[in-house]
């Protein structure tokens, strides 16, 4: 802008400067001629002042070259200048200056002709003896006949009109390099205030092509500058709020793409991918870097998958399948690919939609399996009811020995089946999350001895030590029954996996975060239950699957213990219930130790 604000100071300068020196020259010119005109009319007057005392005698040359010559003498004296008297002819025979024996003839001077011609001439010229400008002026002695009158001339030097010129050219010069100086000034001033708001304007522009659309043109001029002004914040407001509102929608898109459950690939018509979201990337396992901007072949996934998009981009049709993935895990993925039209009914690409259903599946499968183990379960006792029950019918009720020896058995297979049912309408409750939880402050010391002392008849039958290690003011907040649920199970189980003899032993410790031991100098967050037995220890094989449903690692023993399979399955959900954990370690043959830790606070 600064390059333009020079071209236009340039040009106005120059355009001044040439009307100045035009302006100057046609002034001077003027000024010239008009100091010429008054000149010769001045010594035109003077000329008729000597014509009328001065007679034209007819007499011989010699008389005519001495009286004119006496006569110009006596004029000169008075005008101070130059006369000469000419002859008809052009014949000289009178000169103030000069012998007019010796001129030579005149007939053909400038100044002669123009007076023969329009009564009056003039002719500027440089004298061969002074080396300096004369001015003639001629007139005719009789004006009615100019052509054949004599002639009357008188020079006069124009050294000091030329000075006279030269100074008023001085002075011209002088003050046009001043009027042209200010008009400089005045020009730079003007391109100056009219370039400025364009400069501004154009820094504005430059700044929203960049992207800084919060740039504004500040206090525009009037006139049409300041229009353009206004209309280019008014421009640049427009684009602002529409920039924001263009960034506040990719900002939501972003947000909802990123945090969709399902993968989202878009490949355009070409089969380039153009998006994909970090759902694809983790259930795919390519990273979006690698992938955008490449054809889908370049993905290093199976073939079923790259026949699917090929498929989809040549039918242009919405497709589906189900297709187990290895990388980076195993997975079973569901894909949609959707095609895109665009305006028009023009076709973009497709849209590929993945969700990992592997879940959902191995849930499904999970029903499925719970739905046979209930069958199953529920078989075992309906079918020893019905069996005894047929027995004695059939004859064996008269046997008082064998009809009480049955009815015994029916009436543990029906408590047998009443407990699976309890059991399996609690484990439901627990994981549909439909138990309300009561929590409230809970010492644990008085609590786990009244545990003790609830379950000690039972671990008395086999002669098995109950062992607690608790320290008093322990406290945490929990449901105090589905807490003493929790207890019983596992120490149930204990007792009924330990030999005669064995031990079962509780404890319970303060840590002051999940993992870590209790600051001396804070309050614990945490409390650590550890029920340990002596028993007879689960597998390792088996440790991965132990809170399953219907899980049992010794099934013959567990349903002779009167186990349904459901306990720890359900100690699990009551734990996680409690925002807490629960794992086991154990070893065949020294016994298992389940480890629960519980957020002091709900």
């Amino acid at each position: 802008m600064n390059s333009f604000r020079f071209r236009l100071t340039t040009m106005m300068i120059v355009l001044i400067g040439l009307s100045v020196l035009a302006s100057g020259l046609f002034i001077g010119k003027t000024y010239k001629e008009n100091y010429l005109d008054n000149l010769q009319q001045s010594m035109v007057r003077e000329m008729k002042v000597v014509l009328s005392k001065t007679d034209w005698p007819n007499g011989k040359m010699e008389e005519k070259y001495t009286y004119f010559t006496s006569e110009a003498q006596r004029f000169q004296k008075v005008t101070g200048e130059r006369i000469t008297f000419i002859l008809a002819d052009g014949t000289v025979v009178g000169d103030s200056d000069h012998d007019p024996r010796t001129m030579k003839n005149h007939k053909d001077r400038n100044e002669i002709r123009m007076a023969r011609e329009t009564g009056e001439g003039r002719d500027i010229r440089l004298s061969e003896t002074t080396k300096t400008n004369f001015m003639y002026v001629a007139i005719p002695v009789d004006p009615a006949s100019p052509s054949s009158s004599p002639m009357l001339r008188l020079a006069m030097s124009l050294s000091e009109v030329e000075a006279s010129i030269t100074k008023m050219w001085t002075v011209l010069l002088i003050g046009l390099l001043i009027l042209f100086i200010i008009a400089a000034f005045l020009c730079y001033r003007i391109a100056k205030g009219l370039t400025r708001p364009l400069e501004q304007i154009s820094e504005v522009a430059k700044q929203i092509k960049n992207h800084q659309y919060e740039a504004r043109v500040t206090d525009p001029d009037k006139g049409e500058i300041g229009e353009l002004g206004q209309s280019i914040n008014a421009m640049a407001a427009s684009l602002q709020e529409q920039m924001h509102q263009i960034r506040q929608n990719e900002t939501q898109l972003e947000s909802v793409l990123e945090n969709m459950i399902n993968g989202i690939v878009m490949i355009d018509r070409d089969g380039k991918i153009v998006l994909m979201n970090q759902r694809a990337e983790e259930v795919l396992g390519f990273s979006a870097k690698e992938l955008v901007g490449r054809h889908y072949t370049k993905a290093k996934q199976q073939y079923e998958l790259a026949k699917m998009i090929q498929e989809g981009l040549e039918l242009r049709e919405h497709l589906k399948e189900e297709l187990t993935f290895y990388f980076p895990v195993e997975r079973l993925l569901e894909l949609h690919l959707v095609p895109v039209f665009h305006a028009r009914e023009e076709f973009g690409g497709a849209l590929l939609v993945v969700q990992d259903v592997s879940a959902i599946r191995r849930l499904e499968r999970m029903r499925s399996e719970f739905v046979a183990n209930v069958s199953h379960e529920l078989k075992t006792p309906i079918a020893a009811v019905k069996g005894f029950a047929e027995t004695l019918l059939g004859g064996a009720v008269n046997d008082p020995e064998i009809s009480r020896s049955f009815l015994q058995i029916i009436f543990d297979e029906s408590e047998r089946l009443n407990r699976l049912i309890g059991d399996i309408l609690e484990l439901s409750k627990v994981e549909s999350r439909r138990v309300p939880l009561h929590f409230s402050p809970i010492e644990m010391s008085g609590f786990i001895a009244k545990t003790i002392e609830v379950i000690s008849a039972e671990a008395a039958k086999k002669r098995i030590i109950l062992d607690m290690r608790v320290e008093e003011g322990i406290y945490v907040e929990a449901d105090e029954d589905r807490l003493l649920q929790i207890l019983m199970n596992l120490l149930s189980n204990g007792i009924n996996y330990t030999p005669e003899g064995g031990k079962v032993s509780v404890s319970v410790e303060p840590l002051y975060n999940k993992g870590g031991l209790l600051n001396q100098e804070g309050d614990y967050e945490y409390i650590r239950i550890r029920i340990s037995d002596t028993g007879i220890g689960i597998p390792k094989k088996d440790l991965p699957r132990i809170f399953e449903r219907f899980y049992r690692v010794d099934k013959a023993r567990s349903r002779s213990s009167g186990g349904t399979g459901l306990g720890l399955s359900i100690v699990k959900h009551l734990v996680e219930l409690h925002k807490g954990t629960i794992m086991v370690e154990s070893t065949v043959g020294v016994g298992s130790t389940f480890t629960i830790e519980l957020p002091v606070l709900q």
